[in-house]
């Protein structure tokens, strides 16, 4: 996890607001950071906040080879097959740096091939100084994240990791210019004109859910062929997690005591006793007074003989942080701030008071498999397979970014074993009956796959799926009515009319109103509030869908 942020065709170089918008970025990258100016191309500033995971010094960016003296790199992420590549095609590595691998592939393949051989997470920005373009590619799922500013009128192009390091441009910018995410599974090429100024050439979608990887897997389909559904299940999912292991910080994992983080942790776990970890996996709880997660989750590490952390909260915890969530968010979707607010605060006692840098976690599971409860209610199989693809689709403005946001606020690499190309690809391939709730049961065939692993208990391998806000707090107060009765102190509703989505309730429009604060008229970043499909609810919690009380 680092932070990556460009400009092409800005006048003004190393002006007062380029540099503070390069700082709006530095929670993302404290180890060190650099930025430039490309001499031979002024108006192009390319600048890059660390957080070391692999190599030393070497492992800086902006990234340049000797070999390819006018190609520079700067990218956020891990490119998991690097050394399979460099021994696939003998690239003549000069760092060990994972994404080197970007450099010479691009050089050997070209832009689109190369962004089908990488098997990790990434966004990342490659200047081709002879052939003077630019391309910019984000991984499938975005689990890396990518902010576009783009002013065509004046010929400017801007990215980052995180939109506040673009708002201030966009203030600045043209009436027609426009600024929000880049899409997953894209990339695109622009030309660096005479006048250093840029156009776009190239927009290109090299990814959709589900499909295929391009590059060579990491399990071969060899190894696999005798294998039936539940035991390729389980072995992806633990290659998965073994592919992640790369780093030489110390790694922990995120546990609610839910199916999804328990199997992480339990897989991680198993992992490091092979790999000979010089220490003790960390596993990190949070709730208030004794929820159902810190119970759980106590449970799960007990059976792991993981060294522990618990971490309380209570309302005055999330009165502080509620604005600040909002901001590192930027967005003002209801779920995912009420979601976030345990997170934020769990990450920021992980920064302050351990040295675990790289935190595994359950994210992609309940999108992939099938995990919300509303699944029961799809109309058929193939139903509940379509909206598995739509949500994994989206999910890098919801969940996904939730993950990356509240962790990356405190200096934290997130790794996300469940959106693993191979592993999705396997899952949703699988005949889409089988992959419905059974039984009242949501990801049973995911249950079942470890069903005779020993690795869990039967009472998380088999617990019913909690509300969020449930879970981390208690039965009788959720944390969403903890977050209105605040909100309820602060804010009187005052009937403003936004565009875009439109806030319905106080909490919404107070979400709203904090967001417009930092990222005025940017409705774009939230297209639809993430509500569940097929039942209807005026709220977006669990708790209010008629087979939540079953459970």
């Amino acid at each position: 996890m680092c932070g990556i942020w460009a400009t092409f065709g800005v006048d003004g170089g190393l002006s007062p607001t380029c540099i503070k918008c390069f700082s709006a970025i530095k929670h993302r990258g404290p180890d060190a950071w650099r930025i430039e100016q490309d001499s031979r191309e002024p108006l192009a500033i390319l600048g890059f906040q660390r957080l070391a995971i692999v190599d030393g010094l070497h492992g800086m960016q902006p990234m340049r080879l000797h070999c390819y003296p006018r190609t520079t790199l700067i990218c956020n992420g891990e490119i998991y097959n690097c050394k399979r590549l460099q021994a696939q095609y003998e690239f003549p590595y000069e760092t060990k740096c994972d994404v080197e691998a970007i450099i010479h592939s691009y050089q050997t393949f070209g832009i689109a091939e190369t962004v089908k051989k990488l098997d990790g997470v990434f966004a990342f920005c490659l200047v081709d100084g002879e052939k003077r373009k630019v391309h910019i590619a984000r991984d499938p799922y975005g689990v890396r994240p990518l902010f576009r500013f783009h002013d065509e009128e004046n010929g400017v192009l801007a990215i980052c990791s995180e939109a506040k390091g673009l708002i201030g441009y966009k203030q600045k910018g043209s009436e027609n210019s426009t600024l929000g995410q880049f899409k997953p599974g894209h990339f695109e090429t622009w030309s660096i004109l005479d006048s250093g100024k840029v156009k776009l050439d190239q927009t290109e979608q090299y990814y959709k859910p589900g499909m295929p990887p391009h590059f060579t897997p990491f399990i071969s389909e060899e190894d696999l062929s005798t294998m039936n559904v539940y035991e390729k299940t389980a072995h992806l999912l633990e290659a998965s997690c073994r592919k992640r292991l790369m780093a030489e910080r110390r790694i922990g994992c995120l546990l609610s005591g839910g199916l999804d983080s328990s199997l992480i942790a339990a897989l991680v776990v198993k992992l490091a006793k092979e790999h000979k970890l010089p220490y003790k996996i960390q596993t990190f709880a949070i709730g208030m007074g004794e929820s159902p997660d810190l119970i759980a989750a106590r449970t799960v590490a007990d059976h792991l003989g993981t060294e522990h952390h618990e971490v309380r909260f209570d309302e005055n915890d999330v009165r502080q942080a509620l604005d600040n969530v909002i901001y590192h968010l930027e967005t003002f979707d209801i779920t995912t701030i009420r979601a976030s607010l345990p997170m934020y605060i769990l990450a920021k006692y992980i920064k302050e008071n351990t040295d675990t840098t790289v935190v595994f976690s359950g994210e992609g599971a309940d999108e992939v498999a099938q995990g919300y409860i509303y699944f029961r209610d799809a109309p058929s199989a193939t139903a509940g397979h379509e909206e598995s693809l739509r949500l994994l689709s989206d999910i890098y403005l919801y969940d996904g970014l939730r993950a990356d946001r509240t962790t990356s606020a405190f200096s934290l690499e997130l790794r996300v074993p469940f959106l693993d190309i191979q592993f999705t690809n396997h899952y949703l391939s699988i005949d889409p009956k089988l992959r419905q709730p059974q039984n009242g049961v949501e990801k049973h065939l995911l249950r079942s796959s470890f069903t005779k692993s020993g690795l869990l208990p039967d009472s998380i391998l088999w617990r019913h799926k909690e509300a969020f806000s449930d879970g981390v707090a208690s039965v009788k107060k959720s944390l969403f009515t903890t977050i209105g009765e605040i909100i309820a102190e602060r804010f009187t509703d005052e009937n403003k009319q936004y565009e875009g989505v439109k806030p319905t309730t106080t909490e919404s429009t107070y979400y709203r109103y904090v967001f417009e604060k930092s990222f005025p008229g940017q409705h774009n970043f939230t297209p639809y509030y993430w509500m569940p499909k097929w039942v209807q609810v005026s709220d977006p919690s669990a708790r209010f869908i008629k087979h939540y009380a079953a459970t």
